[in-house]
C-alpha cells in the first residue's frame, strides 16, 4: 500500500513537469531565427509575397505565440500531435515508425553500460589498489572524457573502412527481404557499433560509481559483522554488499536515461539510424515545430517512465523510502 501511495504522488508530480516543459521549448523556438514557412521557402527557391502569406496562415504561424501555444496545449490535451509540415504525415505516425529503432539502441546501450560496469566496477573494487584496478581506472577514464561522435567516427574508420568487420550505417540491409530471426541477426549486426560506442562513455560512469560504492558499503558495520561470524567473501560480496551497494547504480539509470537520450542524437545522425535522435535532428534543421516539439514529448515521457520505475525498483530495495 505504501508503494501504491508513493507511485501516484511520482504520477501526479510528473504531469506539472511534462506541461513545464513543452511550454519552455515551445517558447525557446520562437527566439530561433526562421520559422516552418522559411525552411519551405528555402527548399523551393522562394515564392511570392501572397503565397508566403498564405502558407503562414496555414501553418497559423501569422498568429501570436501565445494563441499557438494555448492551440498546441489543447490539441495536445486530445493526444493530437499535429501535422509535420516537412513530411506532410501525422507526427504520431512518425514517431511510432522511429520508436522501435532508439528504444532497440537506448536499451541495448543501457544494458551493455550497466552489465560490463557493474562487473568492471566489482572487479577494480576487489583489487584496490592493485595493477587490475589502476587499468580498469585508466580505461574508464578515458572511455568518459573521449566524446562519443569521435569514437563513432573512429568506429566506423577502424572497424568499418580499414578491417571491414561491421557495417558503417543503416538499421537492416536494404534490398533484402529478411523476415523472423535472420532480420534480428542482421539488425543486431549493424547495431554493433553504434550500440558500442554509446555505451562505452556510460560504461565508465557506472564502473566508477560500482567501485565507489562497493568500497564504501565494505567499511559499515553490517559487514564487519558478517566477516566476524565467519562468512566466505563470496556471500558476503553477494548477500550483503552488492544489494546496497547496487542503489546508486539503479538511482544512475534514472538520472541517465535523458541524457542517453540526447547522446542517442549525435549517435543516430552519424550512423543513419532512423530514430527519434535523427528525426529530432531534422526536425531542427527543417524548423519543423509540431515534429520536434512531439519528439521532445515523447521523449519527455520515455524518461519520466524510466525514473517511475528506477523509483519503484529502489522503494523495493530500499524499505526506508516507503517508511519501513
Amino acid at each position: 500500500m505504501h508503494i501504491l501511495t508513493l507511485a501516484f504522488r511520482r504520477l501526479l508530480t510528473t504531469i506539472p513537469a511534462l506541461v513545464i516543459i513543452l511550454i519552455a521549448l515551445f517558447l525557446l523556438l520562437q527566439l530561433a531565427p526562421g520559422d516552418t514557412v522559411d525552411a519551405l521557402l528555402a527548399q523551393i527557391g522562394g515564392a511570392e509575397s501572397s503565397v508566403i502569406d498564405e502558407m503562414r496562415h496555414h501553418y497559423e504561424l501569422d498568429q501570436s505565440t501565445s494563441s499557438r501555444l494555448i492551440n498546441y496545449l489543447w490539441r495536445l490535451v486530445h493526444l493530437d500531435l499535429g501535422q509535420s509540415a516537412i513530411y506532410n504525415k501525422p507526427v504520431s505516425h512518425m514517431i511510432l515508425e522511429r520508436l522501435p529503432a532508439t528504444l532497440l539502441l537506448m536499451g541495448c546501450a543501457m544494458l551493455l553500460a550497466f552489465t560490463f560496469g557493474t562487473i568492471l566496477g566489482i572487479l577494480s573494487a576487489q583489487k584496490v589498489n592493485r595493477w587490475p584496478d589502476t587499468l580498469i581506472s585508466i580505461l574508464g577514464l578515458i572511455f568518459y572524457s573521449t566524446p562519443s561522435f569521435w569514437l563513432a567516427l573512429m568506429g566506423i574508420v577502424v572497424f568499418s573502412i580499414y578491417l571491414n568487420w561491421l557495417p558503417p550505417s543503416g538499421f537492416g540491409s536494404i534490398g533484402e527481404s529478411l523476415t523472423g530471426m535472420a532480420a534480428i541477426v542482421d539488425i543486431a549486426w549493424y547495431l554493433i557499433l553504434p550500440t558500442t560506442t554509446l555505451a562505452l562513455v556510460y560504461l565508465a560512469i557506472y564502473l566508477r560509481i560500482m567501485r565507489a560504492s562497493l568500497l564504501e558499503v565494505s567499511t559499515l558495520d553490517f559487514v564487519k559483522t558478517a566477516k566476524a561470524k565467519g562468512l566466505s567473501r563470496r556471500k558476503i560480496l553477494v548477500n550483503h554488499i552488492l544489494r546496497n551497494a547496487m542503489l546508486p547504480m539503479i538511482t544512475l539509470i534514472g538520472l541517465q536515461a535523458g541524457t542517453m537520450l540526447g547522446g542517442s542524437v549525435v549517435i543516430e545522425t552519424i550512423f543513419a539510424i532512423p530514430g527519434l535522435g535523427r528525426l529530432a535532428y531534422d526536425s531542427v534543421v527543417q524548423r519543423d515545430l509540431n515534429t520536434l516539439l512531439g519528439v521532445v514529448f515523447v521523449s519527455a515521457i520515455l524518461v519520466i517512465i524510466i525514473n517511475f520505475i528506477v523509483d519503484m525498483l529502489y522503494a523495493k530495495l530500499d524499505p526506508r523510502i516507503t517508511g519501513h
